[in-house]
């Protein structure tokens, strides 16, 4: 399936619009090992599988896996497994793959299964029989299969001539020379253990190398005491599932690698590690010695959980899960400023008399950056504002969670309004800045120490204190366990902070703490009462926007940046279709 990963992304290229699914068959593998890959190859190959609307894997393991090598390397967080990146959203989940249950269960009583069981049972006497059937691959284990196999009758001579190993092999990229080097070693380790404990009327490795129709496959299913399935690596692994849904009488035993997908859900199977020869050969006597009611019992809940989630549902699971990704999808794009709606915002705009733009910064006007500090305004910004603000008849009013220094610093030298520290103070045209109420400070040296030891705890994180609020800030961490210890850290300050006057809030890469009178809405009331206006637009990106959004009488234009659900009436997906916004704006 490895081929196919970048393919979702070019075909989302070509046609926008139409539902990606993509299943992997195959393990996903960890973090550890996908970043071995050259930087340009695993990002073209996480994004190449973004294309998709819906991904899925067989185990919660690969899941994370992929999830976190997402948020590694391409920086993109998730919210129980839904991304959004690049104005896209994409849902991956784990949908373990099933079988069709009943064609397997009951082809065991067919004409031609019968017959097959009647030859081999003549055949096998009453041998017990250990049954193994793969694709020729070196990742199936067969190598430690065998000889696993090869210490059990070392250990158990009492075994000898009472137990008989089928194993059937199909053929696999037979052009290559690392299978053929394979089936050499198979085919001389057979050799060997046949040639150092069969007798005249006991062969104990009956082998077999081609393709096995489905009703002999089936009778051997049905025959076996033991299936022995031992993959090094394998996404799902088939075999396991259909060697139990064929035990008619619940008879039999698995023994399964835990380096399968299917170990997560037959774990009444003997789980071995496939790496260990001595394990392998302690399941076989373990399998070979258990009672009878203990198969039964081990097989009945197994088969119930296999007829209960068959690959019909897999599919029915992974076709919804595709379509509902893209009807959430279509009614976001339903709240993006269409062609429409913007040509409409710009009309009234000319139209209206007086103006009000409420313009939030990071995240908004610029892109984030690793440090506070590094944000500064570029020249478009700067030109972009400055020429709205010598409109007299438009009054703009920057809003920041920044403190008053650096937006003074910053933007001193425009003629505009502003909001610092999330409401906390206000500046208007040509006058001081101003405190928006009677705020107090004293709850910070007891909230600072905490912050402070998470920063410590935290390689990259930093504390940024002003004069109001205080926030944590971890963009420069490892994305991984920065958004570990900000849930942590918003769990202790909230439950620190409950007979506090604070509120703490989770914005982008940073926990922050501040007087829960402040808020960016109660700040822009002061400047909505200051006239009648008849156009009122506000842009931003985070939480903190909200609390202005909700203020906003029901004509004003609302914008919340990035893709979640808000108080805004539309959205826009990055800081570029802002500026795009305002250009069209003044023009």
């Amino acid at each position: 399936d490895y081929h196919l990963m970048l393919l979702p992304k070019l075909i989302r290229e070509r046609m926008p619009d139409v539902p990606i699914g993509f299943f992997l068959h195959t393990p996903f593998p960890s973090y550890e090992i996908f970043r071995l890959l050259p930087g340009k190859w695993r990002r073209e190959i996480l994004m190449g599988l973004l294309g998709a609307d819906f991904i899925g894997f067989h185990t919660q393991d690969y899941s994370q896996y992929f999830l976190r090598c997402v948020l590694r390397i391409l920086g993109y967080e998730h919210d129980m497994g839904k991304i959004i990146g690049e104005g896209h959203i994409v849902r991956v989940d784990t949908l373990p793959m099933g079988i069709d249950f009943n064609k397997f269960h009951n082809a065991v009583n067919s004409p031609e299964v019968q017959r097959e069981r009647y030859n081999l049972k003549k055949t096998l006497a009453d041998s017990k029989v250990i049954f193994s059937v793969d694709r020729l691959d070196y990742t199936k284990g067969v190598i430690n299969r065998i000889r696993g196999y090869e210490i059990f009758l070392e250990k158990n001579p009492q075994w000898h001539k009472k137990v008989t190993f089928i194993l059937v092999l199909a053929p696999s990229r037979i052009g290559m020379e690392h299978y053929q080097r394979t089936k050499k070693q198979i085919d001389g380790l057979v050799g060997e253990i046949n040639g150092r404990f069969s007798s005249i009327d006991w062969t104990p490795l009956l082998y077999q190398y081609g393709f096995l129709p489905f009703y002999p496959l089936i009778a051997r299913y049905s025959i076996s005491d033991v299936a022995l399935i031992t993959p090094l690596r394998d996404g799902m692994n088939l075999v396991a599932k259909e060697y139990i849904a064929t035990r008619a009488e619940q008879t039999g035993v698995l023994i399964l690698s835990e380096m399968v997908g299917a170990s997560k859900e037959l774990g009444e199977a003997i789980i071995i590690n496939p790496n260990s020869r001595e394990e392998i050969a302690k399941a076989i006597q373990e399998a070979l010695e258990m009672p009878k009611e203990e198969q039964i019992r081990r097989n009945t809940i197994m088969q119930k959980r296999l007829k209960c989630y068959d690959v019909i549902q897999w599919a029915e699971d992974f076709i919804s899960g595709v379509f509902s990704v893209r009807e959430e999808q279509k009614k976001f794009n339903a709240r993006l400023l269409s062609t429409h709606v913007k040509g409409q915002l710009v009309r009234d705009f000319g139209k209206a008399d007086r103006r009000l733009l409420f313009l939030d910064y990071d995240g908004t006007l610029v892109p984030f950056a690793g440090h506070p500090e590094m944000a500064g305004p570029d020249e478009e910004v700067l030109n972009l504002l400055d020429r709205l603000s010598k409109y007299p008849q438009i009054d703009v009013v920057l809003t920041s969670g920044r403190d008053k220094g650096t937006l003074q610093r910053w933007f001193g030298m425009l003629n505009i309004d502003y909001i610092a520290e999330h409401g906390a103070w206000i500046k208007e045209k040509g006058e001081d800045w101003k405190l928006t109420g009677a705020l107090a400070t004293d709850w910070k040296p007891h909230l600072l120490p905490i912050l402070k030891m998470y920063a410590d705890r935290v390689p990259g994180s930093f504390v940024e204190e002003k004069e109001f609020s205080i926030g944590w800030h971890y963009r420069r961490s490892n994305p991984e366990s920065g958004s570990l210890q900000a849930r942590e850290l918003t769990d202790e300050l909230i439950n620190f902070t409950a007979n506090i006057d604070v509120q703490v809030l989770q914005g982008s890469k940073v926990v922050e703490v501040r007087n829960a009178s402040v808020n960016k809405g109660v700040a822009a009331m002061h400047f909505i009462s200051r006239g009648s206006f008849d156009f009122i637009l506000a842009i931003g990106d985070d939480s903190t926007d909200e609390d202005l959004f909700k203020m906003l009488p029901g004509t004003a234009y609302s914008i919340r940046v990035g893709m979640t659900s808000s108080h805004a009436r539309f959205n826009l997906r990055n800081y570029v279709e802002v500026r795009k916004l305002i250009e069209e704006l003044i023009k």
